[in-house]
């Protein structure tokens, strides 16, 4: 009798191992301030991606569909106007919590250099090398820090896109009063790139960036990291080892320990990111039909 109790206590052992990663110690990895400028760009993106799409393919049945149901193709230019105004806002709020943060730490240079710096760095090539070989059977996985350079890389696409997108999205916005000092040729030329570069940007968003953050399998179908600002323990040390390691090294890890996310919050977050999701694959799948029937 004995050696069943022990059996049936080795066996409830194994089985509160295996639930651990569910209920154990959670940590704070983005706080209310990045949640919801991430929650602006994510609408506002939808928003000018939905409104800005019927004027690329105004050719096809859904094109004219998507515009009716903003009130015809003047409410669809309101629209995205006002979800332009909000990313412009966003984008400008984050740049002044970036030079913030940098002025408060007493070394600007803190923000664009270091393990919390979300700039590329030379490490990023070495990992991004490790993780082909790691891809190709040849290596181990390599370890991350707080950022991937996959990571990186959507955040540097945003920020390049901004300029691109924003700058030649204000010269059509405001083309009549800047006619006055610049040629027609200018217009012309912004028509081009920010349809084009915002295409680009739609691909580029609804296909590699929600592969990165859900479709991978360790994270299908969904990341709720973003939307409730906490990473399991057992996430962060498979994830990124690098960071737990050194948070660990230096003392800081209790200081960032929190509550397990709410089922609330969980919920709010499958509900609005799957949403996003869903929007995302279905504008993929309209672009594509319009390109082939264009």
């Amino acid at each position: 009798m004995s050696t069943n109790v022990g059996a049936a206590g080795r066996q409830e052992a194994a089985l509160q191992t295996q639930a651990a990663p569910r209920g154990g110690r959670y940590y704070r990895r983005f706080g209310l301030v990045e949640r919801v400028m991430h929650a602006g760009l994510m609408f506002s993106f939808i928003g000018c991606a939905l409104s800005g799409l019927p004027l690329l393919f105004p050719y096809t049945g859904w094109a004219r569909g998507l515009a009716a149901l903003m009130g015809g193709f003047e409410g669809a230019a309101l629209v995205h106007r006002v979800s332009a105004t909000v990313m412009v806002i966003v984008f400008l709020s984050h740049i002044f919590q970036f030079l913030w943060r940098g002025l408060a730490s007493g070394n600007i240079l803190s923000v664009l250099w270091g393990p919390n710096s979300l700039m590329p760095q030379p490490q990023d090539i070495v990992d991004l090398y490790q993780h082909a070989k790691f891809f190709l059977g040849f290596g181990p996985r390599p370890k991350f820090d707080r950022y991937t350079y996959w990571e990186k890389f959507d955040y540097m696409a945003v920020f390049w896109g901004m300029f691109i997108i924003g700058g030649s999205g204000l010269l059509l916005w405001f083309a009549v009063p800047l006619s006055h000092w610049l040629p027609g040729w200018v217009f012309n030329i912004a028509t081009l790139v920010h349809g084009e570069e915002a295409l680009l940007a739609v691909g580029f968003i609804f296909t590699i960036h929600f592969f990165n953050g859900h479709v991978r399998p360790e994270k299908f179908p969904m990341d709720l990291v973003i939307f409730t600002g906490r990473i399991s323990e057992h996430e962060l040390k498979d994830e990124r080892s690098q960071e737990y390691e050194r948070l660990v090294r230096e003392g800081r890890l209790a200081a960032i320990e929190a509550t397990p996310p709410s089922a609330g919050a969980v919920t709010f977050g499958r509900v609005i990111g799957g949403t996003a999701l869903v929007l995302g694959i279905v504008t993929i799948l309209l672009i594509l039909y319009g390109l082939l029937v264009g």
